[in-house]
């Protein structure tokens, strides 16, 4: 319990440095960091990727062709490629947003927004940490969640 108040401090100042295990059945598997520069970024990414991804960004609403994506596969972060939803987990919110009711173990990141004063939950890519969308309590069973997410921050492998 000490501990946990002690990293509950250092996080609020900003100083903890996350590590994220995945849960890869009994064995557990560490997600290493990309950290790249901000002129990398904007050489590996498209104008809207970088704007989403490294600026906390979000699309118009049913703009993106993910939206409406329903074959089996798995979506990946734009910017690193690391897997973060099945299409098993995806449902149609009628937001306009790819929307899932849960993300893959250890392959999100949470942190609280005050944008809108109002706080959310927002995550990013446990890897990369970019920016993915925000988390609703209004989801659909069993977790009642909402992943709301930018179409342009994922791109979708088809199950071969």
């Amino acid at each position: 319990m000490i501990r946990r108040s002690f990293l509950g401090i250092f996080a609020s100042l900003g100083l903890t440095h996350q590590t994220v295990f995945a849960n890869n059945g009994a064995a557990q598997a560490r997600i290493e960091p990309l950290r790249l520069s901000d002129s990398e970024w904007k050489q590996r990414l498209t104008p809207k990727q970088y704007d989403v991804l490294r600026h906390e960004g979000t699309e118009p609403s049913h703009t993106s062709s993910l939206n409406t994506e329903k074959r089996k596969g798995v979506y990946h972060c734009a910017g690193c490629n690391l897997p973060l939803f099945t299409s098993d987990m995806k449902y149609d919110s009628g937001t306009g947003w790819p929307s899932f009711f849960t993300a893959l173990p250890g392959a999100v990141l949470t942190k609280t927004d005050f944008k809108l004063i109002l706080p959310r939950t927002e995550y990013h890519c446990a890897r990369c940490e970019g920016h993915q969308g925000h988390v609703f309590t209004d989801g659909p069973p069993p977790t009642g969640k909402r992943f709301c997410n930018n179409g342009v921050a994922l791109t979708f492998e088809g199950a071969v």
